[in-house]
């Protein structure tokens, strides 16, 4: 247990979605366990308790509105996941692979489970769920149903009602009957004589027939049928794909079979005919795992680039979740766009991925690259490299290259913030901006917005460093007012440049050469000194802020973290430390380092004017950390302790080499949801009606105004006066007239009628009509009063005014009640 208000490590963003079949759209992901909304497509609830990974999730098939899930970490929970709330957890007490139901085996699921004493061998245990009256139970009572199957969940699938299961492992097929208590095993070639690849990929049971779909290497899908026999078992074959095919699933009605796999196209195969088929193309990136919604309506397919796409009975597309991208390589590092304070990354090829870290959802994508990028092993093509952002995110640089080529085909973009269309454009584009690979970039962070304090700094491996600033465009004719030009080359000794930062003021820039770091004044880019750590080339770099702008910190590849005075221009301190990341915090001193040593990966935050950190996290993660960010907070943070206050502007986020995102965080997980998801979660579990959509949002707005306006003389009177409720609250449906005749007065009903007064002219006609029994009286009181206004004038900003009588009032009131509309004509 985690003591409340202590800081752990929690995933929030890139967790493979792969781990666990979709169920419609409650997925596994990381630890926890995801509750999407179909409509916002937002995340509605994170529910978290397991220790592990999530490896399977299952609807209760005996109460659908509760789900099993299975986890790494041995245990089986159950949740209501309409309110987020665990309800049991049994310890099975082994690494659960994959997790099963069947509707007619009540307490009881399957699990795939690694056999003991065996390496790489797996079994298909039954469990059965131990009734107990506490929350923490024990589920020890595992029969052996399967020996020697796949670890995978989708080479597993129970057959017509639970009577069999199905299991496929390389190029072996097994079939068990619980009833008879009979296997069968089905073997084929390992390579056919036409050079096809029969090595099982996974396999998909019909539902009311007794037929096994299986996908394999080579793009071919079998089915088979007669498989209670072990001779006379048959198979026909249906072919599309050109390579593996990643999964299959039925639909609910068994007429229509669906496959995905690396073409990114999804394959509706129609009563089982190669003839029959239909295709919805181009959904991004390779399917990996297929599944139907109870009632047959939506297709659900996870991607492996971390989509989730919801497609329509008819092959549809309907909508997309498209969390953290999951790229080959992320080579850009993790950049904080300035304004949307979205986290920016290499996404798609040749894509800049914007994604939001509070909804765990990609903002948009930006297209920097502009080719289209083929699906081919070993074919070079252009991909994104180096970003940076200026201070304000008004210009963004991006620097591509082609892969792995020996002569870099290098390309400098400058993109300009359109805040009308909303968008980044393209301004300027330099062709070989350097001869060799670019290192490291950035722009001097200043918060002023003129042009002239706009630099951009280009290091590159032919050993020099490059300033570029804007120059504007004589030509009359030309498109854009500004474009980017080369201002100055600076090189040190022939030394290949690694990396560059400006101060934070921005009157210095240090330029890394190898072993050696250099500074230099940005204004007349004279070299002012020189710091050396031999041996070890330069890994990071960076300057200090606030109160400590005064020192330079740097970390070398032979592990050492060294922290230079740049007054005394003297080695303050240094530390023997392998740093992989060094970042500092954009909003106070503080710096984080994650050193990577013996397999594991700790935290180091310190800030410079002290060498002994404040705070130390040791095996951080089982993980290694290849990025860091800090990310500022909307708002500050309270901590609870004092060695948490670095946390307080900022929040740390870092990357792992399986490209999971996780964070630093002493909320708990329903403190971490928005407020309007939390909303929606309510909004979304109560019934939904038409007339509901119809009059219950007039009548929130209704009810709202009176409470607004503390009137309770007009409340719910037009309402209740409604024939069209009456017609359809109070008369038995057989009864009922005909729809014809029922709309146009329900629909009058709900419009606001032009003889509604305001609460204003409400209470000036109670007014009216006391004064209609006072008429008499009225003559006298004008006289009094008009009496004590001329000795009790008022003054207010220079100018006199006095109040109106009675009876002027009364007149004033008449004139507003006159229908001036006709006016309008004129």
């Amino acid at each position: 247990m985690v003591s409340p208000g202590a800081l752990r490590v929690v995933r929030c963003g890139g967790s493979a979605l792969r781990g666990a079949r979709a169920v419609y759209l409650l997925c596994a992901a990381g630890d926890f366990v995801k509750v999407y909304s179909v409509t916002t497509e937002e995340t509605l609830r994170l529910m978290g308790g397991h220790a592990d990974l999530v490896t399977g999730i299952q609807l209760n098939p005996h109460n659908h509105m509760q789900l099993y899930s299975s986890s790494l970490d041995g245990s089986i929970k159950l949740w209501d996941f309409m309110d987020g709330i665990p309800i049991k957890t049994f310890a099975v007490g082994s690494k659960l692979l994959a997790l099963y139901t069947l509707a007619g085996a009540e307490d009881l699921v399957f699990v795939v489970i690694p056999k003991k004493g065996e390496r790489d061998t797996f079994q298909l245990v039954s469990v059965k769920l131990t009734k107990g009256a506490g929350q923490d139970l024990e589920a020890k009572e595992l029969s052996v149903v399967l020996d020697g199957v796949g670890a995978s969940p989708k080479h597993i699938a129970f057959g017509r009602e639970g009577e069999y299961v199905v299991s496929v492992k390389e190029i072996t097929l097994q079939v068990y009957f619980f009833k008879r208590k009979l296997l069968n095993r089905f073997s084929l070639r390992a390579v056919k004589t036409k050079g096809g690849d029969n090595q099982f990929s996974c396999v998909a049971c019909h539902p009311t027939e007794d037929c096994i779909a299986t996908g394999h290497a080579d793009g071919k899908i079998r089915l088979w049928r007669n498989f209670h026999h072990r001779k006379e078992y048959t198979y026909s074959t249906l072919h599309w794909h050109h390579d593996t095919v990643m999964d299959l699933a039925f639909s609910m009605e068994g007429t229509r079979l669906l496959s995905g796999g690396v073409e990114s196209v999804l394959v509706q195969w129609h009563n089982e005919s190669a003839c029959q088929k239909d295709f919805l193309p181009r959904l991004g990136s390779p399917i990996e795992y297929i599944s139907m919604s109870s009632d047959g309506a939506l297709c659900c397919t996870v991607h492996a680039d971390n989509r989730i796409t919801i497609i329509n009975s008819n092959l549809r597309f309907s909508r997309s979740i498209q969390g953290l991208i999951k790229s080959r390589d992320i080579k850009t590092g993790l950049v904080v766009d300035p304004r949307t304070k979205a986290l920016v990354l290499n996404g798609e090829p040749g894509h800049l991925q914007f994604y939001c870290l509070q909804s765990d959802q990609q903002l948009f994508s930006l297209d920097i690259v502009q080719r289209q990028y083929i699906h081919q092993a070993g074919l070079k093509q252009s991909d994104l490299v180096k970003v940076a952002f200026s201070a304000q995110g008004t210009w963004l640089a991006t620097v591509e290259e082609r892969e792995e080529v020996t002569d870099p085909e290098l390309e400098l973009k400058l993109w300009f913030y359109n805040k009308e269309t909303q968008s980044f454009e393209l301004n300027t584009r330099i062709n070989t901006p350097h001869d060799n690979h670019i290192t490291d970039m950035c722009f001097r962070d200043m918060d002023e917005l003129e042009d002239d304090s706009l630099i951009l700094v280009t290091t590159g491996r032919d050993c020099v460093f490059k300033v570029w600033v804007m120059v504007e465009d004589t030509d009359p004719e030309a498109q854009q007012r500004v474009s980017w030009s080369c201002d100055f080359v600076g090189s040190y000794h022939n030394y290949q440049a690694t990396n560059c930062c400006f101060s934070e003021d921005g009157s210095l820039l240090a330029v890394s050469f190898e072993e050696t770091v250099t500074v230099w004044d940005s204004v007349t880019w004279d070299l002012k000194c020189t710091f050396c750590h031999p041996p070890g080339n330069i890994r990071n770099i960076c300057f200090g802020r606030l109160t400590c702008s005064k020192y330079l910190i740097g970390a070398t590849d032979y592990g050492f973290l060294c922290c230079w005075n740049l007054l005394t221009c003297a080695l303050e301190w240094s530390a023997h430390l392998n740093v992989v990341v060094l970042q500092p915090d954009p909003l106070s001193e503080h710096i984080a380092a994650v050193s990577w040593l013996s397999k594991e990966s700790s935290l180091f935050v310190f800030k410079p004017n002290e060498p002994r950190p404040i705070y130390i996290q040791r095996n951080l993660c089982k993980e290694k950390i290849l990025l860091a960010a800090f990310v500022p907070r909307d708002e500050p943070e309270t901590t609870g302790s004092e060695k948490y206050l670095w946390l307080r502007r900022s929040q740390l986020f870092f990357l792992t080499d399986t490209q999971e995102l996780m964070t630093l965080s002493t909320r708990s997980l329903e403190e971490r949801l928005t407020a309007s998801s939390k909303q929606l979660a309510v909004e979304e579990s109560l019934p939904v009606t038409p007339f509901s959509l119809l009059l219950g949002k007039h009548r929130r707005q209704q009810a709202q105004e009176d409470i607004d306006l503390g009137k309770l003389l007009v409340h719910n009177k037009h309402e209740q006066a409604s024939p069209a409720v009456k017609e359809l609250l109070h008369t038995p449906a057989h009864v009922l007239p005909s729809a014809s005749f029922l709309c146009p007065i329900f629909i009058n009903s709900l419009l606001i009628s032009k003889e509604n007064k305001s609460a204003e002219e409400v209470a000036d006609e109670v007014e009216m009509e006391s004064e209609k029994a006072e008429d008499d009286s009225d003559e006298e009181r004008d006289v009094t009063e008009m009496e004590q206004e001329d000795t009790s004038h008022m003054e207010l900003l220079g100018e006199m005014t006095c109040k109106l009588s009675k009876s002027q009032e009364k007149e004033l009131r008449k004139i507003r009640k006159m229908d001036y509309s006709w006016i309008s004509a004129f």
